[in-house]
């Protein structure tokens, strides 16, 4: 059967549900993380989870009220990016640029 490739054919599905997947398990290690690690720690795998989401804490940080604690901003980032993952991953499923799970359910 010939059909559409699954990597190449649903390039821009895959990179953007793989981007977010990283964005919420880093930001969930990083919530993690913190409570063994000082938050100037100069430990590389602390930097390396820093570097990849202090961005995205920042920005949730802007959505959050603030009364929220700074320690719990890492936690909310990753269910912030879970949520996002979700919601992106079914609209881009309702408009076919991901695969289907079956080739009964192409219409």
């Amino acid at each position: 059967m010939s059909g559409p490739h699954l990597i190449w054919s649903y390039l821009p599905f895959w990179v953007v549900v793989y981007g977010f997947a990283v964005l919420a398990w880093t930001s969930l290690g990083r919530f993690l993380l913190q409570v063994f690690v000082a938050p100037d720690s100069r430990n590389y795998i602390w930097r390396f989870f820093r570097l990849l989401t202090d961005w995205w804490v920042g920005a949730v940080r802007l959505v959050t009220p603030l009364y929220v604690a700074p320690f719990y901003l890492p936690l909310l980032a990753a269910l912030w990016a879970f949520g996002l993952r979700l919601v992106i991953a079914l609209a881009m499923f309702a408009a076919g640029l991901a695969p289907r799970l079956s080739t009964m359910q192409s219409g």
